[in-house]
């Protein structure tokens, strides 16, 4: 016999996932938060219910002087893999103690000095069906948003995962019945969406965390690890232990919404920043573009609190969110630049500005909407990246094709000019990108992913400042047309959608094609490389901010700041 429950795995097991909750600080019983459209800073916007044992961290300020706590997700799907391992260490004269739920559901403690976590599968009583249905696959979070929000304005509940690429799904306890699912899935394929699917499997045993302890074995679905005095843990992932990282704060294990589980670090705003500014943008950049990066790190990490509103915890460690290794690699030079700049965060009209950055923007950067689906934000327009009149967009528009190679010609005068990728040809030969754009068809449930060659390719639409738009494959199997920032995830070259494309031919043969462009990233916002040279020139980090950020404000982090809200909502 086999049950049916929503794709969850957390759905069947006696222990359930950690939600988001707004608790008062005068108590300690969990309550779910509402999910407005606007967020305000507020105790309960980043509590969550970490402890498994009824207890609760008092949320911070948001307040200049005083930290804020975040809920990282530094291993994302441990268990994905059955042998995947994990091994939690106390600094020397520490030790480390684990909290948990006995089998009477009554708090448990163990003190160890060091611990290996690895995995143990758990046979169900009965096998148990999982579904979900996912509505459709993209490259970044921002446009899968976007398209969850058009949906819901559509009347169809939805939610954002990111089991591997981002993802938008049917809300699982809403569409909660195999009926309900199929019911939906019909609806969105006469609606002409080729590319939903219910992805659908039988699951015998669910993973459980497993280690050992003085002596016994324990396996559990949630834990939590706390050092006891020195507040560090060192974390090793892989049977090879390598690297290892020290992270600052308590650490829980926890279920997610993929059937796996996720490591998080409960870790102040201020220390996780000690942990981003370094390999963010590196200790060896000027102070002026350290203190810039450690406001717009702030910034990103405050407004995109909601990220991770599925899993139970708010942001991610790598380029999906910001790159975060504890205090490994945290120096002098980049504390200092972020003790300088303490509780500073960069605003619009009073709420927290969609800090996006890339590394290198190959000399203009981009509006949010040449990348991303959604509203323009007006601080996030096209800025030349240099100190010099180099071009006028106005008059010389990058939607032209000829105006955009002249432009990408040009490689003096400009504050990203020294940097490996503000300017790069790579090459690939129609196989490779014929079996790169296949994987990337394969995984979206793409009609078109049985091709087997591609036949030509042309960009029909690029944008004023120079992004492309729109490109279309010409593969075997028919015309494919690929979108803004899908163009960098279906293609293996592009190291930004700031390129043009020739045919490169071989012994007098179509061999494949060369991808002529510049930037390293999205190209929103501030370049790193730019601010790294606007800083050697001796500009102030305010002043840094405000070129690639016009018309934004420096202040100190206070209540009356917007978090985040809706920017289509904004308008009505």
């Amino acid at each position: 016999m086999v049950s049916s429950t929503m794709f969850d795995r957390t759905a069947i097991a006696p222990e359930q996932p950690m939600q988001i909750i707004n608790v008062p600080k005068q108590k300690l019983t969990p309550k779910p938060r509402s999910t407005g459209k606007r967020l305000r800073w507020d105790k309960g916007l980043v509590l969550t219910a970490l402890c498994l044992l009824g207890l609760a961290a008092d949320a911070g300020k948001a307040n200049a002087n005083e930290d804020v706590e975040l809920q990282v997700g530094i291993v994302q799907r441990f268990g994905e893999k059955p042998d995947d391992e994990l091994t939690l260490e106390a600094t020397p004269g520490d030790s480390l103690t684990l909290r948990f739920l006995a089998g009477n559901l009554q708090a448990q403690t163990v003190s160890v000095d060091k611990v290996k976590l690895e995995i143990a599968m758990q046979p169900l009583p009965e096998p148990v069906l999982e579904e979900r249905v996912v509505i459709s696959v993209h490259p970044n979070f921002e446009t899968a948003e976007d398209y969850a929000q058009e949906w819901r304005a559509k009347g169809i509940e939805t939610e954002v995962a990111q089991p591997e690429r981002w993802q938008v799904w049917a809300k699982r306890d809403v569409y909660n019945t195999p009926l309900l699912r199929r019911l939906l899935l019909q609806s969105l394929q006469a609606k002409g969406l080729k590319t939903a699917h219910i992805e659908t499997k039988v699951v015998e045993k669910v993973p459980r965390v497993s280690w050992m302890a003085n002596g016994f074995r324990f396996t559990r679905a949630q834990l939590e690890i706390v050092a006891a005095g020195k507040n560090t843990i060192q974390v090793s992932q892989g049977k090879n232990k390598r690297p290892s990282r020290l992270f600052v704060g308590p650490l829980n294990i926890q279920p997610n919404a993929y059937g796996n589980f996720t490591l998080v670090n409960r870790v102040g705003l201020e220390t996780y920043l000690r942990g981003v500014v370094p390999n963010e943008i590196g200790a060896a950049a000027p102070t002026a573009a350290l203190e810039a990066q450690a406001v717009i790190a702030r910034t990103y990490a405050l407004r995109n609190l909601r990220r991770f509103a599925i899993d139970g915890y708010q942001l991610c460690a790598d380029v999906h969110c910001q790159v975060y290794y504890g205090l490994s690699g945290a120096t002098p030079t980049t504390d200092r630049a972020i003790a300088s700049t303490k509780g500073l965060v960069l605003t619009y009209n009073n709420e927290l500005v969609d800090a996006l950055y890339s590394s290198t923007t190959g000399g203009v950067t981009a509006p949010f909407s040449d990348v991303w689906n959604g509203e323009d934000r007006p601080y996030l327009i096209p800025v030349v990246d240099a100190v010099g009149n180099i071009w006028d967009l106005s008059s010389n528009s990058l939607a032209s094709e000829e105006n955009f190679r002249r432009f990408i010609s040009l490689e003096k005068g400009f504050n990203e000019e020294r940097w490996e990728m503000f300017r790069w040809r790579k090459e690939a030969s129609l196989r490779v990108l014929t079996d790169h754009l296949r994987k990337y068809l394969e995984n979206r449930k793409h009609p078109l992913a049985n091709l087997t060659a591609i036949r030509g390719m042309q960009i029909v639409d690029r944008s004023p400042a120079g992004r492309i738009q729109k490109m279309v494959v010409q593969t075997d199997k028919g015309n494919l047309e690929l979108s803004k920032e899908e163009v960098r995830s279906a293609l293996l070259p592009p190291r930004s959608t700031f390129f043009y494309v020739e045919p490169v031919k071989k012994n007098n043969a179509m061999w494949g094609y060369a991808f002529i462009g510049g930037g390293f990233g999205h190209g929103v916002g501030l370049s790193q490389t730019g601010a790294y040279k606007l800083a050697e020139l001796g500009w102030s980090s305010e002043r840094i901010l405000n070129f690639y950020y016009p018309g934004t404000q420096l202040v100190p982090l206070n209540n009356s700041i917007v978090f985040w809200q809706n920017p289509s909502a904004e308008k009505k």
